[in-house]
């Protein structure tokens, strides 16, 4: 309660300075102007009151600044509706110039705070932890799990919800992904579906975890009782009491639900304060508040120093939020309306406000996004980036190297054109690094959210695609498909050509595109080596039992891609 009475007191500043006016100027009448002062407060402030503690609005200037307008425009109306000695509808004819001067002051600061704030985006994106790679390196398939999407994972946990005690009570709260003992999983609190199931329920039952990882695996209902919920009324709603600690902080989304080592969970929400005489975010210095739902203990910490437990100290709404400044306002907001010199609009095919998040080979997580043009009708990305989820740090990638390469609403249209007579749509698009090539990996789901295929797109040829039911699977004929596509069969350049030698023990010439691929096996290696006829002429005429030198870039899925062959009595 001490920030909802704090911020209701500093809302009657400009009251509190109307008031002594009218003291002063109607001297005669004092103990009459004194007795409208103290009715007009008492009103205003049991209804100022309510709003606060209903909207909750942090203590900034701006929001500070107007609640004093709005309260002294009605308070400076009730006290002449009071005080007047003529009917009110003529008193109002007859304002003091010296209270009519106090309002046009409030007024002017309309505009101001306005014109303050669109100058502040500038500052919102200069104050982002930042930093810009020129090659834009896909991530790689070994360091960022696939997933499954959170939709189907919502749509299993929803059908366990029969597991829950007295489950009329309840439904299934926002989805978060995080890392408990090495496991990547979702987690779920249970929630209240509404005022008179908390007003009989007081507290919820606990929350579920499902493998983030495995598209098999069923979820698991943990019993902890929480008093503290998003979901709860009153002083027990988490938002409301992070707000009675610290009032002068901003909210960034809805408090989402972590799991400590031993189990327990805890509410997370993001904080910052402002820029300046805005409400715009200051980016370089974000704050955590970690809640105890049982206690309502409330600790603030800097976003990087959140106890380890914690993985997503960053909301995905905050993350959202610096896609977003990044991309537009690089040159200030004049240039995002106008000239949008190095303009990058973030897509929002992302499973969590926008943004997916994804775990690198450290265990980290981050929120991937990509990037595409300013301009209508181009699917093109002109690159992503990645949001340490703690830290708040963005990396944006980009470079030569990815021109040309669709972007994530690309690769969901793609999957989207594949079953129209199904109605079964893509999610969660990631770019991947494919043996060099950068590929989308998008999940596809029926209508009722439930997992059907993946995708594997080719991210520079929107006609290269490969569907399957398992990650591992689809995954392996998509290297097989890269391995003999003609348009691809030659060294990445990644990784160090290898010497081999042998003799040949099996070959295969087939013609695509009108350009022949030579695959071929080696006595006593299982590696298939692929070569484009195109670099090697005379490699169409290979036979069983010739003897070959090579060099070749060899990929961890048992093929090799020929940069060079020397065939003994044919090339030598």
């Amino acid at each position: 309660m001490t920030g909802i009475l704090t911020t209701t007191i500093l809302s009657f500043i400009l009251f509190f300075i109307i008031s002594i006016y009218f003291i002063v100027k109607n001297n005669k009448l004092r103990a009459t102007t004194m007795k409208a002062v103290a009715i007009i407060f008492v009103i205003l402030f049991i209804i100022g009151t309510i709003i606060v503690y209903i909207f909750m609005p942090a203590i900034t200037i701006p929001n500070i600044t107007f609640a004093n307008l709005i309260i002294g425009i009605l308070g400076l109306i009730g006290l002449y509706s009071l005080t007047a000695s003529q009917p009110f509808k003529k008193a109002i004819k007859d304002l003091d110039v010296g209270a009519g001067l106090l309002i046009l002051l409030a007024i002017i600061c309309i505009p101001a705070f306005i014109i303050l704030s669109v100058f502040a985006l500038g500052d919102s994106h200069d104050s982002i932890l930042k930093q810009e790679v020129e090659e834009a390196k896909p991530l790689d398939r070994d360091a960022t799990p696939i997933v499954v999407s959170p939709e189907f994972a919502r749509n299993k946990v929803q059908k366990a919800m029969s597991v829950v005690p007295n489950t009329q009570f309840y439904d299934l709260g926002k989805l978060q992904v995080q890392k408990i003992n090495d496991d990547i999983v979702f987690v779920a609190p249970v929630e209240f579906s509404g005022f008179w199931r908390y007003f009989r329920g007081k507290e919820t039952e606990g929350y579920f975890t499902i493998s983030a990882t495995d598209i098999n695996a069923q979820p698991e209902f943990i019993e902890s009782k929480m008093k503290y919920t998003n979901s709860s009324y009153f002083n027990h709603n988490i938002q409301r009491t992070i707000y009675g600690s610290y009032p002068n902080y901003i909210q960034s989304g809805e408090a989402q639900i972590e799991v400590d080592e031993n189990g327990k969970p805890w509410y997370v929400q993001t904080l910052y304060k402002p820029i300046g005489l805005t409400n715009k975010p200051d980016m370089s210095k974000l704050n955590v508040a970690v809640v105890d739902p049982v206690t309502s203990e409330v600790t603030l910490y800097d976003t990087a120093e959140a106890p380890d437990f914690v993985d997503g100290s960053i909301s995905s709404e905050m993350a959202s939020t610096e896609n977003k400044y990044f991309g537009n306002y690089i040159h200030g907001w004049l240039n995002s309306v106008f000239g949008k010199k190095d303009v990058k609009i973030p897509n929002e095919s992302g499973t969590e406000s926008s943004v997916t998040p994804i775990f690198d080979e450290n265990g980290d997580m981050h929120y991937f996004t990509d990037m595409s043009s300013p301009k209508e009708n181009i699917d093109s990305a002109l690159g992503y980036t990645l949001i340490n989820a703690r830290t708040g740090e963005l990396v944006y990638y980009n470079g030569d190297k990815n021109n040309g390469i669709m972007d994530s609403k690309g690769a969901k249209e793609i999957v989207n054109k594949e079953f129209p007579e199904k109605n079964w749509t893509g999610s969660m698009p990631i770019l991947y690094n494919i043996d060099g090539d950068p590929t989308w990996v998008v999940n596809v789901l029926d209508p009722n959210g439930l997992f059907k295929h993946y995708a594997y797109i080719k991210a520079a040829d929107s006609d290269f695609v490969v569907f399957g039911d398992t990650a591992r699977q689809t995954l392996e004929s998509y290297r097989l498909a890269l391995a003999t596509d003609p348009s691809n069969v030659e060294s990445t350049g990644e990784a160090a050509l290898e010497n081999r030698s042998g003799k040949v023990s099996r070959v295969l010439v087939t013609t695509q595109d009108k350009t022949q691929i030579v695959q071929f096996l080696l006595n006593g290696d299982k590696t298939i080596y692929t070569i484009n006829s195109g670099k090697a002429p005379l490699a169409i005429f290979l036979q069983e039992g010739d003897s070959v030198q090579l060099e070749a870039n060899l990929r961890d899925n048992g093929t090799g891609i020929v940069e060079t062959i020397e065939i003994d009595g044919l090339t030598q």
